[in-house]
């Protein structure tokens, strides 16, 4: 109550000029400014005194309600496997990961590409920035929810001039001035007030863990198109590649028709090979215009702006380190959309709190203290003070049932924000595991076919060799090149799944954001 106090009396020796700011110096006051001072002093300490009784009983009253209606919320305790399902393989070990590595995951693919676009990402995201907007929005309401705990101390001024009728009065002027304040405090007893600010903390961590969630998932989505636009750009490499080989054939084939060594078949037959392969390179083309202008709106600038920094071809990016995964109980502790769902129920909780509180009465104590005299020049006088000072209760005796149906509405809300919560945990390892399986697995295919594509391309060599000896026909030739080909672009497209798989990891364990500091009123 110290802090109401201070601001009550302050507010009145600002209203009477008695603050030291004012420049008074009550003792050396002389003749009429002595009398008006000590006149002022006066009524300034009656004032103090009657604010001081109406503190006295809002106290008295406030602590009344020791209590809050509702249960009070407590955190669900949901088991967690001890252990993953599948034993680690791939580079993959249980040990705690570190927090700076989760955090920055995208450090360990070692390229600066991929840095810059990533940093530029988290400032320019309008995803992102809508997250944040969603936070400031939640610290308002819960100030405006922790506002409702103290009371509401209104100031106001009148001044008003009446002439009565010199038939029905006297025909006199009437003058009136008033001025002074007005407080209002509705006593919490049954903690609907301190319910509501539990509601909004619920909500306004809610929130952070949202922009968390945002986060964690605009990283991830901007190494996965990065990535995506370095695979296309090797596919295209390689088709290129492939058609000079084919270009290659095709005029080996001419030759030979025109020695009369093969048949017109062979030169058909490699010119449709070679066509096909042309065909590929207009699909690949787009598709890296498509990354591009995906991760230009990403990072909230125009399609087309990242044209110069990712015209260059450049590597896949790939890492050969060991991943720290860790123990689901420790990913369910990080993951931001485990605990979004773990602050809504407890927000939930407080408001089933709320709508227990509308069965019990209400309790106001509306007070004033102010002047009012018949000129200005009276209204500083000891005899211009007035205050009234009162209490209200009001209580909801019937409703037709709409307060328990209230209640009940809430408490449905409160179990399907536990449903929720629960389902976010299933959610969580559910990706956890499915990341953990596909990054192993694809790391054998990945080896599988470059073992895959290393014999293909011997066998093309050979074919060619063959063909152009005579030893064997031209259909074994077209099978080996399309071979050869179908095997590179599988290994590539291996090679930047491995990568997306490590991405889709880091993003199952809830890698990419750091925890910010708390901001409290």
């Amino acid at each position: 109550m110290s802090n109401l106090n201070r601001i009550i009396h302050g507010s009145s020796y600002r209203a009477y000029g008695l603050n030291d700011s004012n420049g008074f110096n009550l003792g050396r006051s002389k003749g009429s400014n002595r009398s008006k001072c000590q006149s002022r002093l006066l009524g300034a300490v009656l004032r103090c005194e009657t604010a001081r009784l109406f503190v006295t009983t809002l106290t008295a009253l406030a602590l009344a309600g020791c209590s809050a209606v509702g249960a009070d919320y407590v955190k669900p305790e949901m088991p967690a496997p001890v252990e993953w399902s599948r034993s680690l393989r791939g580079g993959l070990i249980a040990q705690t990961p570190e927090a700076q590595t989760l955090a920055r995951w995208w450090t360990t693919l070692d390229d600066p590409d991929l840095s810059n676009l990533i940093e530029r990402a988290v400032t320019g995201n309008l995803d992102l920035k809508k997250a944040l907007a969603r936070v400031r929005e939640a610290r308002a309401r819960r100030g405006v929810a922790q506002a409702g705990l103290f009371p509401a101390i209104d100031t106001a001024g009148s001044a008003s001039r009446s002439r009565s009728s010199e038939q029905s009065g006297a025909g006199q002027t009437r003058e009136l001035y008033r001025l002074g304040f007005d407080a209002t405090w509705e006593i919490d007893v049954f903690g609907r007030m301190r319910r509501s600010v539990e509601a909004a903390e619920g909500d306004l961590e809610a929130s952070e863990a949202d922009r968390d969630d945002v986060l964690v998932s605009l990283l991830a989505e901007v190494a996965l198109n990065y990535v995506e636009a370095r695979t296309l750009q090797t596919q295209l490499q390689v088709a290129e590649e492939n058609l000079k080989a084919q270009m290659e054939t095709l005029q080996l084939t001419e030759w030979r028709f025109e020695a009369g060594l093969v048949s017109r078949l062979d030169v058909e037959q490699a010119k449709a090979n070679l066509e096909n392969t042309r065909s590929q390179l207009p699909r690949l083309r787009s598709g890296i215009e498509e990354a591009k202008n995906r991760l230009a709106v990403l990072l909230g600038v125009f399609p087309g702006a990242l044209e110069g920094q990712l015209s260059v071809r450049k590597p896949i990016p790939e890492t050969f380190l060991e991943v720290a995964v860790g123990v689901p109980a420790e990913v369910l502790r990080r993951r931001p959309d485990v605990r979004r769902a773990e602050r809504q129920l407890a927000a939930q909780t407080a408001r089933v709190g709320i709508a227990t509180a509308d069965l019990y009465p209400r309790f106001t104590l509306p007070g004033s203290i102010g002047l009012e005299a018949l000129s200005t020049n009276h209204l500083f006088s000891a005899g211009s003070r007035i205050a009234s000072m009162s209490g209200s209760i009001a209580w909801t005796i019937f409703k037709g049932g709409a307060i328990r149906q209230n209640i009940e509405v809430q408490n449905a809300l409160q179990e399907q924000a536990l449903k929720q919560y629960e389902t976010a945990i299933l959610t969580a390892l559910e990706d956890v595991e499915n990341a953990l399986v596909a990054y192993a697995e694809e790391q054998d295919r990945r080896q599988a076919l470059s073992e895959a594509t290393q014999a293909a391309q011997r066998a093309a060599e050979l074919a060619h060799d063959q063909y152009a000896s005579g030893l064997i026909d031209f259909q074994s030739v077209l099978d080996a090149e399309r071979t050869q080909l179908s095997f590179q672009e599988q290994l590539v497209l291996s090679k930047g799944q491995v990568t997306s798989n490590l991405i889709s990891l880091y993003k199952a364990l809830g890698g990419g954001w750091t925890p910010l500091k708390r901001v409290r009123p």
